[in-house]
Formats: C-alpha cells, structure tokens, sequence
C-alpha cells in the first residue's frame, strides 16, 4: 500500500461526534439484525427476498460506488477536469437498464429455484450438476472480490489518515473492525439497511460541499474561469482521446457482472417494484457523480498544485475540501460519507465471497447438496467472513497500486468473467453450459493479460476487450454445443406472471 505521509489532524469535536453517532448507527443496525439474519443461510445472504424498492434501489446503487466514487471519481476530476464525466455516464445508464429489464428476470428465476447465489444461478439455469460451474465460478468470485475489499480497507485508511491524523495502516484496522462487526452480526438485511443510510450521507455530502465551495470562489462562472486559466483542457468534457473515451462509457459494462449488486436485485420482495427502484437508483446515481465530479473541479480552483494536497494525493482531496467549508457538524457528516462508500461495498462483497464459499463450496459441491441445519450454515458464514477479512487486510497491506486502480481491476474482471455470461444466460436460449464456462475464462484471463501488458492498458480499459472476448467466446462455443433438455421451462420462469 502507498505510504501516505500525512500531518497530525485535530477534528472540532462536534464532527467527530457527528461520526461517532455515524457509527453507532451502523453497529446498532447489526445487532437489531442479528436475529433476522440468523435464521437461516437465505435470511444471512439475501434477507429471505423481503427487501422493499427503496432499500434495493438504495443498496444496490451504493454498494457498486464504493470509495471509488468519493476518492477516485474525485481525484480524477480534480486531475483531468470536466472529461472525468465520461467515466460516471456509462455505469448510470447500463445499472437504469439492468433496473428495468435485467433484474426482473434474475429476480423471478432465482425465487422459482431457490438461488440464493451467482453460481446458484448459473448452476440451475444450466442445469449442472456436476458442479463445474460452480467450481469454475469460486475462484473467479474470490479473485476479484477480496482485491476489492482490500481496496475499500485501502482507502478506509487513506480516509482515516487524511481525517484524523491516524497511520494509514491503523486507519485500516479500524475500518475492516467496524465493517467486519455488523456485517457478521446482521448479514444481508444488516448490510441493505446500513446501505440506505449510508446512501443518504452520501447523496447530502456530495450535494453540500460542492455547492458552497463554488459559492465561495463566486459561483460557477468564476470556478470554470479559474480552471480554463490554469489549463483550457480542464473545461472541454472532450479534452480526452477515444481509447479514454471507450474505455471510460466502458466502465458500465461491470454493473451485470458484479455478483454484489446482482444479488439487490434477487432479495427484493416483489420483482414488479424494480422498476420504481430503477427511479430511485438512477436518481441518486445521478445526483452522486455530479456531486463528485463538482468537488474535483472547484477542488482544483483551491488546490491548483497537487503539492497542496495531503500526501500529495489527488485521492485526499475530498476530505481536504470538506475542511476548508464545512461546520463541524456537516464535516462529521462527510467523513460519514466517506466511510459510507468504503462500509456499503466492502460489507457486500463481503457477504458475496462468503456466499461463494459456504452455500456453493461446502453446501453444493462438499456436502452433496444434504440437508444441513441453517444455524451451523449461519455460523461457518459467520466464521468464513471473519476469514475473508483477514485475507483481504493483508493483500490491501501489500497492494501499492491506487484504490482507483484495485477498483476497477476488481470491477472489470467480475464484469468480464460474469456480465456477458449472464446476460445470455438471461436473454438466448441458446446458450449452453459449455459456452458460460468458456466465457468465464476468457473473461478472467482477458482482463489479467491485459492488464498486465502496458502496451494495451495504456491504450484501453481492460474491461472493454475482455467483455467483448467474453462475449464472442460464450456464442461461438454456444453455438456448437447442446443446450440444456429443460430450457423452455426455464424460460418460463423469466415471464412476468399473467
């Protein structure tokens, strides 16, 4: 991880009690939970489908943000200027989409046959029972989930030193700490409900702090006249060559591949709400990213020197900016807000790489399927949470890349491997076993040999030529292979009732 030389911060005591309340709110959700989510292995893993529209809509547009949005979204504003939309406008479009048509789908077929993971999707619609979907699904889902939960614990110590004054190393302690407590205790309905509040910390940091440090340069006019002094690039939303461009709108093809928000779309209560959660999502989407994006652009008026920055990272300059404007109070509120993007992805994906452990791994594959009591399934979740926690805080001590980096590395194997998989799975019927699975791995190994290579990375987005590979390798194996005996049954299961 980056070393992050930060000088001692003394917080008014009135936002540090503004984020301790934060906190507590959180830790209190997880005990209320408790009881709930420890009824059984569907309560822990996606609250027994009894979430409302609201919550879903909430949950799943706050759990695909992440710290990515408040510190990444940001410092890429801040670098780059006004051409930074283009990587918020492909995920808003796609996830309103996925809202109206994609979940839905997902939703009926996973109640019809009691899927309560990803690869309980796939393992059914495929009808395989030999578990080779399952098992091809585990590793890909582990991969990519744990180095995105390092990434939030990454940041929860960037966020923590920039706030606090804390090592970087101790901030991340506390962080995994507080989400590893009511992620454990409360499980999914705890994970949704804290989602939702953390949602509306975000949606009010990022509305308040942009607005008045504009205000305070005079308005927008003055803001955009500072940035095009400084640089005219920083005002042309095309400033940006297409390889960026491709690769920015390509950002949105990760939201069908994330198993994190794909599994709010199986716990809703009625798939018949989805499309007013697709309101209330692409609302709130809205509204974040231009929030985001306004603090990079006024930040850079304030900060025109990345030396001016703590650590000089561009990735501190959320909680910089929130120092110089905000009451105590509302300070408090957008150091909440920061932690509120790390918890309500980290929690999730949390949840997500348990699921793919404990209900795919030990119930499907090791124990054959037999009937197991839900309590002892409850706790091997509990337990096989702790784990992945410690697993992902050592690979977040090792990573030196930036979270913006680890993010959308996570982001962009998932959305490869499971996206294009997926959405034929949901969509074709001619889509066979033998197709998802070679998907999956041109997917996964498309976006680690791009990545790797920096004559490509350099050029484009990992995630766009490995979903489009993915996609390729998926019909034409597809196409020379049978398709499962029951898939017009299946497909009957995807109609909303008559």
């Amino acid at each position: 991880m980056q070393e992050t030389l930060t000088p001692a911060v003394t917080l008014p005591g009135s936002a540090l009690a503004a984020f301790v309340g934060y906190l507590a709110l959180v830790i209190a959700v997880g005990l209320l939970s408790a009881r709930f989510s420890s009824a059984g292995i569907s309560e822990f893993f996606v609250g027994g489908r009894r979430m409302s529209r609201f919550v879903v809509a909430l949950s799943a547009v706050v759990s695909g943000r992440s710290a990515w949005l408040l510190l990444g979204v940001t410092g890429m504003a801040y670098a780059r200027g006004a051409s930074a939309v283009w990587a918020v406008v492909g995920y808003i479009v796609v996830e309103l989409l996925l809202f109206v048509s994609y979940a839905p789908r997902l939703r009926r077929f996973s109640e019809s046959f009691d899927c309560i993971t990803v690869p309980d999707f796939f393992a059914e619609r495929f009808e395989d029972r030999r578990g080779l979907l399952r098992l091809a699904l585990i590793p890909i889902i582990l991969l990519f989930m744990v180095s995105y939960v390092a990434a939030q614990f990454v940041a929860g110590g960037k966020a923590f030193s920039a706030s606090f004054g804390l090592e970087p190393a101790t901030g991340m302690f506390v962080t995994a700490a507080i989400v590893l407590a009511y992620t454990v205790l409360g499980g999914f309905l705890a994970v949704s409900l804290t989602d939702m509040f953390q949602a509306i910390f975000m949606l009010v940091a990022l509305v308040v702090l942009p607005v008045l440090a504009v205000l305070d340069q005079g308005g927008l006019g003055q803001v955009l006249d500072a940035l095009a002094a400084l640089d005219p690039a920083l005002v042309d939303p095309g400033a940006i060559g297409l390889g960026a461009l491709v690769g920015f709108l390509g950002i949105g093809l990760g939201s069908p591949g994330n198993p994190h928000i794909l599994v709010r779309y199986m716990s809703i209560e009625d798939p018949e709400h989805l499309r007013a959660s697709a309101l209330i999502g692409t609302f709130w989407n809205v509204i974040m990213a231009w929030g985001a994006l306004f603090v990079g652009l006024a930040g850079r008026v304030y900060f025109p020197l990345t030396e001016m920055l703590p650590a000089g990272d561009t990735e501190n300059l959320y909680p910089q900016l929130a120092r110089q404007h905000l009451h105590p109070l509302l300070l408090g509120l957008v150091i909440a807000s920061i932690f509120a993007a790390i918890m309500s992805t980290a929690d999730s994906q949390l949840l997500v790489a348990a699921s793919s452990v404990v209900r795919d791994l030990y119930q499907k594959i090791l124990r054959g399927d037999r009937r197991l009591p839900q309590r002892r399934l409850v706790l091997i979740s509990r337990l096989v949470v702790t784990g992945l926690v410690i697993v992902s805080l050592g690979l977040g001590f090792l990573a030196e890349e930036l979270v913006f980096w680890l993010v959308l590395f996570a982001w962009a194997g998932l959305g490869a491997a499971l996206g294009p998989t997926s959405i034929l799975a949901l969509y074709w019927r001619g889509t066979t076993r033998a197709g998802v699975l070679a998907g999956l791995l041109t997917g996964t190994a498309t976006t680690i040999l791009w990545k790797s290579l920096p004559a490509l990375s350099s050029r484009l987005y990992e995630l766009v030529p490995a979903f489009a590979l993915s996609l390729v390798a998926t019909w034409v194996v597809s196409c020379s292979t049978r398709r499962p005996a029951g898939v017009e049954r299946m497909f009957e299961k995807l109609r909303p009732p008559a």
